[in-house]
């Protein structure tokens, strides 16, 4: 469960952890937009090594995000499977039976898996050089405009924080109650699918036990302690944007721009 990097944050002095949280989100958002422009292989190329630079430059070791990955390695697979099997444009490499390889479904199964693997990348990039404090404190700030339209800016931001938080605890209390039923017995890689499938339902049941105690917990702390929502409350944490972050969102457009006059047209 150590691999899971999602919600986790290495402390370090980089120039992607000095970028105020603001411009990183919003450069997290355009990526979003823009990488589903890159559908050749130039245009990849590029995303893949914009993105190895920005994990250069966090200075947060390759190895950690590789490891990351592996969670979602299955998920990532059976996604680009599907797009080979089920696309049956272009010429045909392999027939057997029911199954049909193309080279429109092969180029799309790699381009697929390259947009996940980007994804996961750098929006983990993004939670390994921000505090969940500070991307909460982004959201909001960002979402402030909002305001006159009833958008609860400040709970927004509030629930995201405490979701980016526990999620390292929720893999731990996994990890927890897994080893307590393997000590008593439950075995989870053996027998059928079936099987398998009812050998987590030990797991579940105290995991959401667990989850809604400490969500009580958590609650009656807040309210302890005089938590009364955003409204009047000072900051001691004040967001500055400065020069470094507008050159990092120039950055992420410009390479949307790129993208953009490089991207193949999409045939009718």
């Amino acid at each position: 469960m150590d691999k899971l990097i999602l919600g986790r944050y290495i402390p370090g002095n980089s120039i992607i952890h000095r970028l105020d949280p603001r411009s990183k989100l919003l450069a997290m958002l355009v990526y979003l937009i823009i990488i589903f422009w890159a559908n050749n292989f130039v245009t990849n190329l590029i995303m893949l090594i914009f993105t190895m630079l920005t994990v250069c430059l966090s200075q947060i070791k390759l190895s950690f995000f590789l490891k990351g990955l592996k969670p979602m390695i299955g998920i990532i697979l059976f996604t680009t499977m599907f797009q080979i099997f089920f696309t049956q444009s272009g010429d045909t490499l392999f027939h057997f039976w029911i199954i049909k390889i193309t080279s429109l479904g092969l180029s799309q199964a790699v381009l697929i898996f390259m947009r996940f693997v980007l994804i996961i990348f750098f929006s983990t990039l993004l939670t390994l050089t921000t505090t969940p404090l500070s991307l909460s404190d982004a959201v909001e700030s960002l979402l402030k405009p909002l305001k006159p339209l009833k958008v609860p800016a400040y709970e927004i931001g509030l629930m995201l924080s405490l979701s980016l938080r526990f999620v390292p605890t929720l893999m731990d209390d996994t990890t927890r109650i897994m080893n307590a039923q393997k000590a008593r017995g439950v075995d989870f890689g053996e027998g059928s699918l079936i099987q398998k499938v009812k050998s987590i339902i030990p797991i579940l049941i105290p995991l959401f036990a667990s989850s809604f105690k400490r969500a009580d917990a958590l609650a009656i702390a807040m309210e302890a302690r005089g938590y009364c929502g955003g409204d009047g409350r000072s900051k001691y944490r004040l967001l500055k944007w400065t020069f470094k972050d507008s050159i990092s969102i120039c950055i992420v457009i410009l390479l949307g721009i790129v993208l953009f006059a490089l991207k193949t047209p999409v045939s009718n």
